[in-house]
């Protein structure tokens, strides 16, 4: 870079140089010869100060404390935890290490949202109550559910009911259902279909009429178990996206007839997009759901079965959300959301 702009100065001098050698200005080049070597060296000095403050900025962001509170048996508990070079660890002193894999899924969970979202905040207080130092990953999904089920993560979060038939992407000849155990289920959101603004679709009885659509899927989901044996079978065309943003885009530009996913979800990931504000209204000016909604999906954790001590793992799971349910803290956990306050 540094060389880019001597480089441009030295041409920009010499074509001075020939225009004034002989001209009524000659007598000021070597005054503007003498400005070259100060004016590289500013520049060498503000790119290494500007290299200075990016670097610091990465280290503030590697050791960006986070902080989860939760209640049980009336005391309250607060965890501090860290951003380390791979993801987010909390309560790092136990040696009972869990490495959950997971994905950026607002209004639920993502890396761009206060506190990292309500479903981030309830599973880090979910395993952290039972001792667990806890790892969160943030990949696609399609790579969190192949780490998972390859057994190189542990836990992948938050996952959809697993139908018994259906069939591992990652694992060749084996079932999802074979290679994950789901834990009990906690609070989700309603799954849909969405149209563009004003496209002739109204939903018949048993998804008839989805026959010969081209529907956008985000790679790697569950959906429901008849639209997901549709899509099986071939009875409509599907084109495969990394998330619900890009989902939107492909459904706005006609590339798709229709898309399914979380109603909440493709609002949210529209919004925290880095499109520019125009565009971001223009997306959601042009999405339309088709009512009724498909199914409520509730959420779960999926246990690798690789996982060593994975029944315990499932038990301490499972108790720990029967604790958080009845005494509240789920719905706690909910109604704070993602715990964003005023910094003004």
């Amino acid at each position: 870079m540094l060389f880019y702009f001597s480089a441009t100065l030295e041409q920009k001098f010499s074509s001075i140089k020939a225009n004034v050698h002989t001209g009524p200005l000659a007598s000021l080049l070597p005054a503007i010869q003498s400005i070259t070597f100060p004016l590289i060296f500013i520049i060498s000095l503000s790119l290494g100060l500007s290299q200075i403050v990016q670097a610091k900025a990465l280290s503030d962001s590697q050791n960006e404390q986070l902080t989860v509170t939760y209640f049980s048996e009336g005391q309250q508990h607060t965890i501090q935890g860290k951003q380390t070079a791979q993801g987010y660890r909390f309560n790092e002193r136990s040696n009972k290490v869990i490495n959950l894999a997971s994905l950026n899924w607002p209004p639920y969970i993502s890396e761009e949202l206060c506190n990292k979202g309500w479903v981030f905040q309830f599973a880090v207080a979910v395993l952290v109550s039972k001792g667990y130092q806890v790892n969160i990953h943030f990949y696609p999904w399609a790579r969190s559910v192949m780490l998972v089920e390859q057994g190189k993560m542990d836990i992948l979060f938050p996952e959809y009911f697993i139908e018994s038939s259906a069939p591992s992407d990652a694992v060749p000849g084996k079932k999802r259902s074979e290679l994950l155990v789901l834990s009990n289920k906690f609070s989700g959101g309603e799954l849909s279909l969405l149209k563009r603004l004003g496209y002739p679709f109204d939903l018949q009885e048993n998804l008839r009429n989805l026959k010969g659509k081209i529907i956008g899927v985000v790679r790697g989901y569950q959906n429901t178990p008849e639209f997901d044996a549709m899509m099986d079978s071939k009875q409509f065309a599907v084109i495969e996206a990394v998330d619900e943003l890009q989902l939107v885009k492909l459904l706005v530009a006609k590339r798709v007839d229709l898309i399914i996913g979380d109603p909440k979800v493709f609002t949210y990931s529209v919004n925290y997009s880095n499109l520019s504000n125009r565009n971001k209204q223009a997306l959601l000016n042009n999405l339309e759901i088709v009512q009724p909604a498909l199914k409520y999906n509730h959420l779960y954790f999926a246990i690798s079965n690789k996982y060593q001590q994975w029944s315990q793992l499932l038990d301490d799971v499972n108790l720990a959300l029967l604790e958080f349910q009845q005494s509240g803290e789920t719905d706690r956990f909910i109604k704070v959301g993602s715990g964003c306050t005023l910094d003004f």
